[in-house]
């Protein structure tokens, strides 16, 4: 402790030592006022002290205090802390877990997707193989509706409807003459067999009758 006025505590307690151990030593009366002050100056000492003692007692009892607070505070939010993790431990796993099956629905939407689009290419092939077979038979379609139109067309109907009346005449014609013909000869044979006999007539009308055939064009 720090000295004041010439007193420190140690010649305080050998003073209160030497009273307290009776020793026989005597005193000259003029030394006790000044040894009385240097006791006083030393209790007022230890006074000072001792109040300084309890002013820094009193301000690490409030530090002491205030550390006991913030170790609480700070051990519950280190509690807290601890929860947030197990929290984002527990978060991150099932993350891991959904992305893990995320990734496998989508490997299998990707199988099925390649799976579809090899059905759909399929599909477009055969499509494409009908509109090819659909095109040809068009095609051939209109071409005989290129030589149907070209046969029976408006502009050739006069000229095939003459044609065709043409013909007729001339076949009723030709009939008209085969027909006289044929009177002509039913008209000898009938004389025929009149001047003749009846054998030899029968014979000479049949002979007559394969001999006009080929003139009637039969």
């Amino acid at each position: 402790m720090s000295d004041s006025a010439g007193f420190n505590i140690d010649d305080l307690i050998k003073a209160t030592q030497e009273i307290e151990g009776g020793e026989t030593e005597k005193l000259e009366v003029e030394q006790l006022p000044g040894k009385l002050r240097r006791l006083q100056q030393g209790k007022r000492v230890v006074e000072d002290e001792v109040t300084e003692l309890k002013s820094v007692m009193e301000s690490l009892q409030k530090e002491l205090e205030t550390l006991q607070a913030e170790a609480y505070q700070l051990e519950g939010i280190h509690k807290e802390k601890e929860e947030l993790c197990t929290k984002l431990q527990f978060q991150c796993d099932k993350s891991e877990q959904d992305s893990a099956r995320q990734l496998e629905q989508n490997k299998k939407s990707d199988e099925l997707l390649e799976e579809h689009r090899c059905e759909i290419q399929e599909i477009k092939l055969k499509q494409r193989k009908q509109r090819m077979k659909f095109v040809n038979q068009l095609l051939i379609l209109t071409d005989q509706h290129k030589n149907l139109f070209s046969v029976f067309s408006p502009v050739r109907l006069p000229a095939e409807i003459e044609s065709s009346e043409n013909s007729r005449s001339q076949l009723l014609l030709a009939e008209q003459m085969k027909l006289a013909q044929l009177h002509s000869l039913e008209e000898e044979l009938e004389e025929g067999k009149k001047q003749k006999q009846p054998g030899t007539a029968s014979a000479e009308t049949e002979d007559e009758q394969k001999a006009a055939l080929p003139m009637l064009g039969i």
